[in-house]
């Protein structure tokens, strides 16, 4: 960046995921950047993707219990958020769910923002949120209402402060116009497709993959299988396994967490792959037929934009078991023929080397009509 100072900031660092994996690529093209978050609890032999880089973080991060509870102390994230002192850099770049474009920059920085979502828990999933923590009911429900009231506000405010919206998908571009009134470039996160071999002989059995929690809708997966009597096995864990469990018929095989190598033999060998979550990319789906396999998805959200219905999969068009039984019965049926190299082509359009690229090309533009408009002298000017 000719000498630029740039910093990365980033909503939480407490394991390595999706959002995790975008920032890693980023710090590919950017690698001279500093890195901020609120927490940062990557253990030692992990840190490879942040290229071992110190992490500045906030004061949740001393806060008790916060390794295991950082998301407790989400009503003063926005005021953690804000302490962070960024007047040294030129270009700051937010990576953010929940907080991160919350940051103080000034009119001499330019601030672009990856907007992986506007976050979820204070708007379109308030209502979800409030049942799963049980904060729906009683005093403790008003205060948190009134909190969440309070964030919503906070959030529009901040996103005055954003110079550039990226999103992940159309989707969330669509979300960011709704709640921010903002439009976003779409820049759709990066998928390591090259860890994947497809395969055209598929094996009998069906899979799924995802943490369990409620909006992920395993459950409708689940028992729309044991009804059918068909195959299926599922990779996951989360608050609600001991649910699922219970689901489960015969045919279905509960695996829990397992390692990248065991999920990628079974993606690799299954029949299809199926998603019942209204997603705003969905990596796990591209992996899939990365893998060579279709995928039975969902038809709300991102899947519309990485699933070609009829060429990669299929979508059912309720997230109800009956409306996922009709299309597996469709799938069987054999009406429509999938391959799974043009599955893999598909998957081939999401993959890390695009994104590098491209993000590389939206920061190189924006810079240089920000530094056009520069008034001369300011900070970094050139």
């Amino acid at each position: 960046m000719n000498g630029r100072r740039v910093a990365f900031v980033h909503d939480w660092l407490p394991v390595y995921g999706g959002a995790e994996h975008v920032l890693e690529q980023m710090l590919n093209v950017l690698p001279e950047a500093d890195l901020f978050s609120l927490v940062d609890f990557i253990p030692p032999d992990q840190r490879a993707f942040l290229k071992n880089k110190p992490v500045t973080t906030s004061f949740i991060q001393r806060m008790p219990f916060a390794r295991k509870k950082y998301r407790h102390y989400i009503f003063v994230a926005p005021l953690a958020i804000e302490q962070f002192d960024l007047s040294a850099y030129d270009l700051v770049i937010t990576s953010s769910y929940a907080v991160a474009k919350g940051v103080i920059t000034s009119p001499d920085q330019l601030h672009i923002c990856m907007c992986h979502s506007p976050p979820r828990y204070a708007w379109d999933l308030q209502h979800q949120y409030l049942q799963e923590t049980h904060l729906n009911k009683g005093l403790r429900g008003l205060i948190a209402k009134t909190l969440l009231h309070y964030i919503r506000m906070w959030d529009v405010r901040t996103a005055n402060g954003v110079d550039v919206f990226l999103a992940n998908s159309n989707f969330i571009a669509r979300r960011i116009w709704k709640t921010y009134r903002r439009e976003a470039t779409v820049l759709y996160p990066p998928v390591d497709v090259e860890r994947f071999t497809p395969r055209e002989q598929r094996d009998e059995f069906y899979m799924t993959a995802s943490r369990m929690t409620p909006y992920k809708r395993m459950d409708l997966i689940v028992e729309a299988f044991t009804k059918l009597g068909m195959p299926l096995v599922v990779f996951g864990d989360g608050p609600e396994r001991a649910k699922i469990e219970k689901l489960a018929g015969p045919t279905v095989r509960i695996m829990g967490w397992q390692p990248g190598d065991v999920l990628k033999d079974h993606m690799e060998r299954c029949k299809a792959f199926v998603f019942a979550a209204v997603e705003d990319f969905g990596i796990v789906p591209v992996e899939a037929q990365a893998a060579g396999a279709p995928v039975i998805g969902f038809g709300k959200g991102g899947l519309r934009e990485t699933i070609v219905e009829g060429e990669t999969g299929l979508f059912f068009a309720q997230q109800t078991p009956e409306s996922l039984m009709e299309t597996v019965r469709a799938f069987e049926s054999g009406g429509t023929r999938f391959d799974a190299a043009r599955i893999r082509r598909n998957a081939e359009r999401f993959d890390a080397a695009r994104f590098r690229r491209e993000f590389s090309a939206v920061v190189e533009r924006e810079w240089s009509k920000f530094a056009a408009a520069r008034p001369a002298g300011a900070k970094g000017a050139s």
